[in-house]
Order: structure tokens, then sequence, then C-alpha cells
């Protein structure tokens, strides 16, 4: 399967913006894609259209709902109206509610679903005819390493990310029997320093935050854009969440102890913050339009990531690796 280089792509990007869209908007701009970028907020996209635009690369703007198929049809639509044709999809939109499941309304859950798992469905859906009649591209789903591994607090959020891993599964396999050559990709990011946990509702009764450690938004652009020029099944972006899905396949009854443990105090911070507090939930947030959240403290460097950027560097890591055991093995073996 060939996907062209990003300077030749035209990229639909839902959900930029703030945060990681916003990121893998100016990266795939940066390097010369021509870009449409959507979300609910009208300010904050001819924000980002003109940033594009500052350092010479063309974008467009859709305001859109991806609640609504119709809505998200014509951001696919409008992509090829602007450019002639749809080469790669990228679909981020989520919110998120912080709260136990006997404190979530049926509406509230139900709200969720339709926007971080219907929204992605619409997505495929929408940008699938125009894929099909280029004859190839990229379909990226920005799910979560919450779709391996669901978190107390956010019930509705693992849910539907679950159901996004499900279903692009499905997808996957029936491109590949009828024999298109479109790749399908999920990105599963650990926790990212974004505006999402500042702009999430909480029924907690303080701010929330994600369980530490945080990694830069820009590693999920990164990803994306990998993912954009090579086909990818599956890319989990920072070390904790490769950890993570070993030791969920492992044994879940030790995670689920874990996060017994630590897991939900580490989601609560010390500052109040009440459910009526200015959310995206139902609405944009004005005017933050911000990549970077408010935990810069706490954001580390991801080996994993970067080993994967570095072929070279990872065989010679895992070269190494095995050579260490070997020798540890016959020093064993000396020993006894």
């Amino acid at each position: 399967m060939q996907l062209k280089p990003i300077n030749q792509q035209v990229v639909s990007i839902v959900g930029a913006s703030s945060g990681i869209g916003r990121i893998t908007a100016l990266e795939f701009a940066r390097r010369g894609a021509k870009v449409v970028v959507s979300a609910r907020s009208e300010s904050k996209l001819k924000s980002l259209v003109e940033e594009i635009r500052g350092f010479g690369s063309e974008a467009t703007f859709y305001v859109a709902d991806v609640e609504v198929f119709e809505q998200v049809k014509a951001i696919a639509d409008k992509t090829v109206e602007v450019y002639g044709r749809l080469d790669t999809w990228v679909h981020v939109a989520a919110i998120g509610i912080f709260a136990t499941v006997d404190n979530t309304t049926p509406e509230e859950f139900k709200h969720v679903i339709d926007v971080d798992l219907m929204g992605q469905v619409y997505g495929a859906m929408a940008a699938l005819p125009h894929l099909k009649r280029e004859g190839r591209g990229a379909l990226i789903h920005v799910s979560s390493m919450e779709g391996r591994r669901s978190l107390p607090y956010q019930s509705a959020y693992s849910a539907a990310k679950h159901g996004v891993e499900g279903f692009i599964e499905a997808m996957r396999v029936e491109l590949q029997y009828q024999k298109w050559p479109i790749s399908v990709t999920s990105v599963k990011p650990a926790v990212i320093n974004t505006p999402f946990w500042n702009n999430g509702l909480t029924k907690l009764g303080v701010k929330p935050t994600g369980i530490p450690p945080y990694y830069d938004p820009k590693l999920v652009a990164d990803a994306i854009l990998y993912a954009a020029e090579h086909p990818t099944r599956d890319y989990l972006v920072g070390d904790v969440a490769k950890i993570l899905d070993v030791v969920q396949r492992l044994s879940p009854s030790l995670v689920d102890s874990l996060l017994v443990l630590v897991g939900l105090d580490l989601q609560r911070t010390s500052e109040a913050k009440s459910e009526d507090a200015p959310n995206n939930f139902y609405q944009p947030v004005a005017e933050d339009d911000r990549v970077n959240g408010d935990y810069g403290n706490l954001v580390v460097p991801s080996i994993s990531d970067w080993l994967e950027k570095n072929p070279l560097l990872q065989w010679g890591a895992i070269a190494g690796t095995l050579a260490l055991a070997f020798l540890a093995v016959q020093v064993f073996k000396k020993e006894a």
C-alpha cells in the first residue's frame, strides 16, 4: 500500500481548534500539505487558518458538529470542493466528563458516545467515498490508551474509545477484503498535556487531571504524520501507553489493583472546580485555542517514540538488550 508524501497531500483534520488537532494541522501545513480544519468554534478555526497562511501554506476551515452526520459529510465535501480531492482524514474531536458512573446521567453518557464514538464513525463514512475515488488514502482515528484499558471517573470516554477500536477493526478487514488500498490507523495516546483536562465537565468537585506522567501533544502529531505516509495499524504514543498495554494483557486484575491504589486520587487536583464552571461539553470554551494544557511541569520525553522514529537506533537497542541478556545467562551458567 503506497501513500503519498505529505507535501502532495490534501488532509482534513476534524477537531482542530486546540490541542492535538491544532498542532497536527500546523505540522501538516509546515510539511507542505493542503489542510481543511474543522471544529465547532469559528473563531478558533479562523485563528488557526491565519497562522497557517502566515507561513505560506494553504488552509481552509469548516465549522461543524461531529454529532451530526450531515455536518461531518459536509467537511469531506468541502475538502474536495476546495482542493479537488481528499488523501488523508484525521479524526481527533472528543469531549470528556469526569464523574463516577452513578453520578453520570444517561443523557451525559450518551452525549459522550455521540461525539467520541459516533463522530468517528461518521467521519469514516464521510471520508471513505472520496478516498475510494482516489484509489488510496489514509483514515487516521485518534483513539486513546483508554481504548485498551478503561479508567475510573472516565467510564463514558473509555466506553467510546473501546467502541472506536471495535469499529475500525471491523472496517479495516472489510477494506482489506475488498482490496481497497486505504490505510486505517488507530493512534492511542497516553496522557497528553492538552486543554482536554481544563475543558472537560467535572463532577468531582475539583479540577481533574490525567494520571501522570504527561506527554507533549507534538508526539501525537508526529505519530499522525508518520501514519499519513506509512500504513500503520496501531500507534501507541508515550512509554506509559505501551507499558499499560502490556500489563493489561498480562494481568487486568493487577491494573485494577493499581488503579484502586492510586488511579482515582491521581485524577483529582486540590483546586476546587464546580460542575457549572466553563467547559466544552455542550459548547466550545470561548477563545481557548491553546495546543498545550496546564500540566507542562509533568511532561516527560518518551524513549519508545524516539526509538520508533530512529529505526537503526531501535534495532541497536534491541540488539544491545539481547547481548546483555546473553552475557547474563553465560555468567549465570559459570557461577552455577
